[in-house]
């Protein structure tokens, strides 16, 4: 049986090449298949396990809500001799230390900041051997439930998105239970949130360029570095709005969907087969955009999309006054082929929308970390709107 009573999230640290491993039925049972090490460790039962490479059925127990994490390395042997340590974090604990990640911007550090002390002594040792991206599944429970998906992050020096994915990630663990209308969205759906969608660009921009944007990826001919992950997808690929330059920040990449981070999530979101809405967040400007964005043909649903977005930047601007303008993507910014939610768009994801947040240029990427919650804040009013429009309009 599944759970009915509370929710069970999961946390998933993946090597960025090794692609998105969901858990495919939270509730009792999380069937993991994965080509190198799996770790699994439990906040109630306070073990950690290491699992061959091999499918493998881990039970979850019959609490009312379970909480897992998962570190995914791309080591193809396991070579970690603890076969298990204990945790002394709780659910509560963990509160607590989402709450302290958005005071200020965290470093790839973000990984032991946001995680830190219930983690088994051994695993900052192993840690920052591999970059890690943070993605995260709350379900109540159920296989192949309607999902949302949503990223932050996908460009590293728009830190104000992955800080926002940060607070999004405590409303959802606090909400549920507490409001309602974010516990109808999870009692029929199933959220992904990924927080950090760029990692190899986001550590960049912490230790070497603060204005990084692209992943870093190696070009062939090229002594220039990285792709632009938002020109990397197959929707209009390779046409106006982004470089074939390998030295320009809007490098479209050899090929669709070369980048292994943007690879993760369309092989993601092609298996699962059931996602209602894929909502991208990036900075700045100020903006909600839709489809499309490498033409000027409008979309079949714009008018449902435009009334869904004018009812959310309404919300959005009533809590600080903060205006945003919304559209279509060449309409409203510019022309950009490759982009993610033009792809989502055509494989059939109807909500498919990208923020633009704070601000509108006078701090652009620097925005001052004490802007972080108002911002997040804003933001989920928002984009609690998209949810509810996609949960109250069943397709």
């Amino acid at each position: 049986m599944f759970l009915s009573q509370g929710y069970q999230w999961a946390l998933a640290l993946m090597a960025p090449r090794g692609g998105l491993l969901p858990l495919q039925s939270p509730g009792c049972w999380v069937t993991v298949s994965r080509a190198g090490c799996v770790l699994v460790c439990s906040w109630w039962t306070s073990l950690c396990s290491w699992l061959a490479p091999v499918r493998t059925d881990v039970g979850l127990g019959s609490n009312p809500v379970g909480h897992f994490i998962h570190f995914y390395g791309s080591a193809t042997t396991c070579r970690i001799s603890q076969p298990g340590a204990s945790l002394s974090r709780t659910p509560s604990n963990l509160k607590s230390a989402v709450s302290g990640a958005f005071k200020n911007y965290s470093a790839p550090s973000f990984l032991p900041s946001f995680l830190p002390s219930f983690l088994p002594s051994f695993l900052p040792s192993f840690l920052p051997s591999f970059l890690f991206s943070f993605s995260l599944q709350f379900s109540t429970g159920g296989a192949n439930r309607p999902a949302i998906w949503i990223d932050t992050g996908i460009h590293s020096r728009e830190w104000v998105s992955q800080a926002t994915g940060v607070v999004f990630a405590k409303k959802i663990l606090e909400g549920y239970g507490n409001d309602a209308s974010l516990t109808s969205i999870l009692d029929n759906f199933d959220i992904f949130l990924e927080i950090v969608t760029n990692p190899d660009g986001f550590a960049f921009t912490h230790t070497k360029n603060r204005m990084w944007r692209k992943t870093r990826s190696h070009q062939s001919g090229s002594s220039c570095v990285g792709v632009d992950p938002n020109r990397n997808w197959d929707a209009g690929f390779g046409g106006a709005g982004a470089s074939g330059n390998p030295c320009s920040d809007s490098y479209r990449g050899p090929f669709a969907n070369s980048e292994s981070e943007v690879k993760a999530i369309v092989d993601f979101v092609q298996n699962h087969g059931n996602i209602k809405a894929f909502i991208s967040i990036h900075s700045y400007s100020q903006l909600l955009l839709y489809p499309y964005g490498y033409t000027s043909q409008k979309v079949a649903d714009q008018a449902e999309l435009d009334a869904v977005a004018k009812k959310a930047v309404d919300a959005l601007q009533s809590l600080h006054g903060t205006k945003y303008t919304y559209g279509s993507i060449i309409t409203t910014i510019y022309q950009a082929s490759g982009g993610s939610i033009d792809w989502t768009y055509n494989q059939g994801i109807k909500y498919s929308y990208a923020f633009e947040l704070r601000d509108t240029g006078r701090y652009g990427f620097m925005l001052p970390a004490n802007q972080i919650i108002p911002t997040a804040e804003e933001t989920w009013l928002a984009l609690m709107v998209i949810l509810e429009h996609t949960r109250d309009h069943p397709y």
